[in-house]
């Protein structure tokens, strides 16, 4: 039997999580965004590397600051941000999707936000940061990225925000779910237990963890 751990967003605070793989051992944990760590990720879960395969996605939050951004995007464990990728994780195609939806973008649509490259396009040198895009946009969920997603097949997705099944969420998670055929999917930022019935969505609330059976597809609250 594998177990995957998903875990809602843990806001600076790690030390569930750490206990959690030490006493469970689960084959993978995956942050579910606003992880926004004060150090480099490695370094806060530096106790539980070799226990298990860690993965994450973003948040709004961890954009917030440039040194969140830092200790998360410079990090050792940066290349495993699960965002815009279908990766093998304990035998199971697990895709995410990080960020938010932000009205620049999605109200009106136009080609202009259609993507990352197209919005730079429209920026001067002076709005951009690192010489790519502003450090708030480094978590935008993006059409391009999301069509991309879709062209492609998954067991899980995991993103930050909710499908529209949640009053504050959105449809177009519910169509990627949908075009990727997942089984289940986990979403944080809310900061609720959310269960959707007939759906399989699954929202995780702050700090908490859900683990997944990978031979059941069975859900059970960790913390």
């Amino acid at each position: 039997m594998g177990v995957i751990y998903f875990c809602g967003d843990p806001h600076s605070h790690f030390d569930h999580i750490l206990t959690a793989v030490r006493t469970q051992s689960p084959d993978a944990v995956i942050l579910l965004g606003d992880i926004i760590p004060e150090r480099p990720l490695h370094i806060e879960l530096a106790s539980i590397r070799n226990l298990t395969d860690i993965w994450w996605i973003p948040g709004n939050h961890d954009t917030g600051e440039v040194k969140h951004y830092d200790n998360l995007f410079g990090s050792e464990l940066a290349d495993r941000n699960l965002h815009g990728r279908v990766e093998t994780i304990a035998g199971l195609r697990i895709t995410g999707l990080g960020g938010v939806f932000r009205t620049k973008v999605w109200d009106g649509l136009q080609d202009s936000t259609e993507s990352p490259q197209s919005l730079m396009k429209t920026m001067g040198q002076g709005n951009k940061w690192r010489g790519g895009l502003p450090l708030r946009h480094r978590s935008t969920i993006f059409p391009s990225e999301v069509q991309a997603l879709a062209k492609q097949h998954a067991d899980i997705l995991v993103t930050h925000e909710a499908p529209d099944s949640y009053q504050f969420g959105n449809a177009a998670l519910t169509r990627l779910a949908e075009s990727m055929r997942v089984r289940a999917a986990f979403h944080g930022h809310h900061h609720q237990d959310l269960i959707y019935e007939g759906s399989v969505w699954r929202g995780v609330t702050l700090r908490g963890v859900v683990a997944l059976d990978t031979n059941t597809f069975t859900i059970n609250i960790v913390i």
